[in-house]
């Protein structure tokens, strides 16, 4: 079953609804907003998209607002705090990831002027170009974390089924869809 008909069923969460009709394929213009899902797919790993959905306004608290300036910066007492704040996932690994990930998004910026700039300059790969694009700077990102990401925020397709009228929708608000 695919997320959209998942969505449609009758077992299907608001939050997952919320998320699949407002959120999920759409383009994401600021580099901290896509920071933050980059932040949130790491953080499922493992774990079910319903938890994730359900803690992202604790994230969003945790981690600044996804500010990446901040979160590079970070030291050992904002580590110990995420790890003892029961809000969010609290996987020492994860986190260091997301901060190692924050420095090199600072670094991508000072290079490209941007995260999305790098991206956009990036656009169009396959799945496996991205993974070991990805995989050269950033840590705790595998294949389904980066390929989740990339479709979430309209860099890959796949999002939606073709019949969903979401698909159309992002479709029409995403001049780069029909590159992918």
């Amino acid at each position: 079953m695919s997320y959209c008909e998942y969505c449609k069923s009758p077992k299907a969460k608001q939050v997952h609804i919320d998320y699949h009709d407002d959120i999920y394929g759409y383009p994401v213009e600021t580099d901290n907003d896509l920071f933050g899902r980059l932040i949130l797919e790491i953080n499922q790993a493992g774990l079910s998209w319903e938890i994730i959905l359900n803690k992202k306004k604790y994230f969003a608290l945790a981690f600044d607002g996804w500010d990446v300036v901040r979160i590079a910066n970070y030291g050992d007492n904002d580590l110990d705090r995420l790890l003892n704040d029961a809000s969010i996932i609290r996987n020492r690994r994860k986190i260091e990831a997301t901060i190692h990930n924050a420095k090199e998004v600072l670094q991508i910026q000072s290079k490209f002027g941007s995260f999305k700039s790098w991206l956009d300059d990036n656009h169009p790969k396959t799945k496996d170009e991205w993974v070991v694009l990805f995989k050269t700077r950033f840590k705790f990102v595998g294949g389904e974390i980066i390929n989740e990401f990339l479709m979430g925020t309209g860099y890959l397709p796949g999002a939606h089924d073709d019949i969903c009228p979401v698909f159309e929708k992002i479709k029409g608000n995403n001049p780069k869809w029909m590159e992918i």
